[in-house]
């Protein structure tokens, strides 16, 4: 694994950012079959005159509050285009419930929401674990078929098959991500057992040392799964992609130490799908250089060039997104899948 990948995956960690765009605290009330009334939470700016919103999902463990989350909204606020960014189950550590890989009707739910119903047109941006669950969604897997007006989406360094994903994360040498990943899935979790029963008493889960561990005994009895692997093997995108039929595109860094390219290649490679990949050399894992350039007219950098990305798919469609410009270190270096 090169250095540089671990490199772009940390710095931006410690580098200082501009504060998010104003906005309002958001609440959605969801039914849940075991646990009734279920409440998410986000951050919600609506835009004068917009009739687009960009809905970020943010990657394992994390929040609406996330650096890349923050991002994603000041993007979208220099296009002018209304962003929410939510909280996956338990991610605000308020305790209500925890989430799983696969839970695409809550992002169902979050898109049928009243408040939202004003915008004609809606892009989801998701990070890590949060692309993954946008791609799911798309391909309709849980819900029969996404919100007719959903127009894009875009994942960021995503997996596509868990299996694979976890087998590295769970590798020794990752022990410091594995370590910071499964600290902040405990904090969501003593949240949630500080409210109401859980699966395995905290004290245990503590003690937990792998996402495999985890998966199997957190989330797989919670979401009645009969183990990790079956959990994996039902929750992962990999099997759905040919069904996804908006436009879709996948950012993966080749050095990405949390998602390398070898676990998504061998998924993507000979199937067939219509989802469109940026493999970009100098990056890590949701992180990349500021200059980064997909190839469409809007500012550099990560999120200014995946929304452009996004909101010119409902102007030309996804065949001509990549043009204009050659790859370089800083700039996607392949386009299609299946060339």
């Amino acid at each position: 694994m090169s250095i540089s990948g671990h490199f772009w995956t940390l710095a931006p960690r410690w580098r200082q950012c501009d504060p998010p765009p104003d906005s309002q605290g958001w609440l959605l009330d969801v039914e849940d079959p075991q646990l009734g009334m279920v409440r998410l939470t986000g951050r919600l700016r609506h835009e004068a005159d917009s009739a687009a919103l960009l809905v970020v999902v943010h990657g394992i463990g994390g929040c609406a509050e996330a650096v890349y989350s923050q991002r994603a909204a000041r993007a979208a606020a220099r296009a002018g285009v209304s962003c929410l960014r939510i909280n996956q189950r338990g991610c605000d550590r308020r305790g209500e419930d925890y989430y799983h890989a696969g839970l695409s009707r809550d992002l169902d739910s979050v898109l049928k929401a009243p408040e939202l119903m004003r915008y004609d047109s809606v892009f989801l941006l998701g990070y890590s674990l949060g692309g993954h669950l946008v791609l799911r969604y798309a391909s309709g897997a849980d819900v029969g078929s996404p919100d007719p007006r959903l127009r894009a989406v875009a994942a960021i360094c995503s997996p596509l098959d868990l299996e694979l994903c976890n087998q590295v994360i769970d590798s020794p040498r990752l022990w410091p991500y594995r370590r910071y990943v499964l600290s902040n899935l405990l904090e969501i979790y003593s949240a949630v057992a500080k409210r109401q029963e859980v699966v395995l008493p905290v004290a245990q889960a503590a003690k937990i040392r792998t996402l495999r561990e985890w998966d199997g005994r957190v989330v797989a009895p919670r979401w009645g799964f009969a183990g990790a692997a079956d959990y994996y093997r039902r929750a992962s995108v990999a099997p759905h992609l040919g069904s996804i039929t908006v436009p879709a595109l996948l950012v993966a860094a080749e050095k990405d130490p949390m998602v390398p390219a070898r676990t998504l290649r061998p998924v993507l490679e000979g199937k067939e799908h219509s989802l469109s990949v940026a493999w970009i050399e100098k990056g890590g894992d949701v992180a990349f250089p500021a200059n980064l350039r997909l190839g469409v007219e809007a500012p550099a950098g990560l999120e200014d060039q995946a929304l452009g990305w996004l909101c010119r798919q409902v102007e030309v469609g996804s065949a001509a997104a990549f043009e204009g410009l050659p790859p370089q270190t800083s700039t996607a270096s392949s386009h299609q899948l299946g060339e």
